[in-house]
């Protein structure tokens, strides 16, 4: 049975031929009918699957990328959108949607919850980075159109930024998703309390005691945050718009000869080193700027991965 009537055909049994009836006529089988309604409402999408993601060391555009753990991250950089022919699905198995308050980043553990600041506008809301993005090494973090939005990024797309990676609630959107680490932890020992009658001391007078409240010993540390929905609210808060410039950082050493050695190599860039203290740490930046827009910006940080300085960065200051 393929699904098709033929008109002419008069030699099966149990056959009613009614001339009045219009032709060709349309039989729909039940494969005829799922066809019609994909053709009518578009395809089934795929099935989400939150999942934890890490992964190993990749290549995008001949530039190595290192994932790795950092609950601590504090940095700047440019922000641009994400692209519009992003796949239904992000890297950890989340339904993509434009108008969720989600982002995308190279290197940082899937999920993670982050504060973005657009550095211009002083605006500053919430994200979850559920996705790798495009690899584009100019850019610290990529964003859904309503993150863009709310933030009051340009037509352009591209922003200064603040990405502040929020430990907390990064550890619980990753809490209980399949493939997260998990860390080995004592139970609480519970304790045993045994009521026992006793009399009253001599003297005591006996009269109606007062039971105090029950409570149960969980394990649990009241004071950790809630695992956050899967959809952020919209939530922006307002602050003072601190531009900054824009420089390219090449690289940082604890000694000055390597600095000196990385600067003499890229000479032509016009980098100059800066000492700096991070910690109790003392540091030689090699950088290039300040510079005058992203585009020259852009233009710095490709000729400096093409000299083959994969640590080179644009940043805010």
């Amino acid at each position: 049975m393929d699904g098709r009537h033929k008109a002419g055909h008069d030699g099966g049994e149990g056959l009613v031929r009614d001339s009045s009836f219009p032709r060709p006529a349309l039989i729909l089988t039940a494969t005829g009918l799922c066809l019609v309604l994909v053709g009518c409402f578009g395809p089934v999408p795929p099935t989400p699957h939150p999942h934890y993601v890490l992964g190993g060391a990749y290549l995008v555009n001949g530039v190595w990328f290192y994932p790795r753990e950092n609950e601590d991250l504090d940095e700047t950089g440019l922000a641009q959108l994400i692209p519009p022919d992003h796949p239904a699905l992000t890297t950890n198995g989340e339904l993509f949607d434009q108008t969720a308050m989600a982002a995308a980043h190279t290197t940082l553990q899937l999920p993670a919850i982050a504060r973005v600041t657009n550095l211009e506008t002083g605006r500053s809301v919430l994200v979850r980075i559920n996705d790798r993005g495009s690899g584009n090494p100019r850019r610290v973090i990529e964003l859904t159109r309503r993150a863009a939005t709310l933030l009051g990024m340009p037509e352009t797309g591209v922003a200064r930024v603040r990405l502040q990676v929020l430990s907390g609630l990064s550890h619980a959107a990753a809490d209980g998703l399949a493939d997260a680490p998990r860390m080995a932890m004592a139970a609480v020992p519970r304790g045993v309390v045994e009521v026992a009658e006793l009399p009253p001391p001599p003297g005591a007078r006996v009269g109606q005691g007062h039971s105090l409240p029950q409570t149960a010993a969980t394990g649990l540390d009241p004071a950790a945050p809630l695992a956050p929905p899967l959809r952020l609210p919209e939530t922006v808060t307002q602050g003072p718009a601190t531009p900054g410039r824009l420089w390219v950082r090449l690289d940082s050493f604890e000694e000055y000869q390597y600095a000196a050695v990385l600067r003499a190599r890229v000479a032509g860039l016009g980098p100059h080193i800066t000492q700096v203290n991070e910690g109790r740490t003392h540091l030689f930046r090699v950088e290039v700027g300040p510079l005058d827009d992203v585009h020259q910006a852009d233009t710095i940080l490709d000729r400096a991965l093409a000299a083959g300085i994969p640590d080179a960065r644009i940043v805010v200051e």
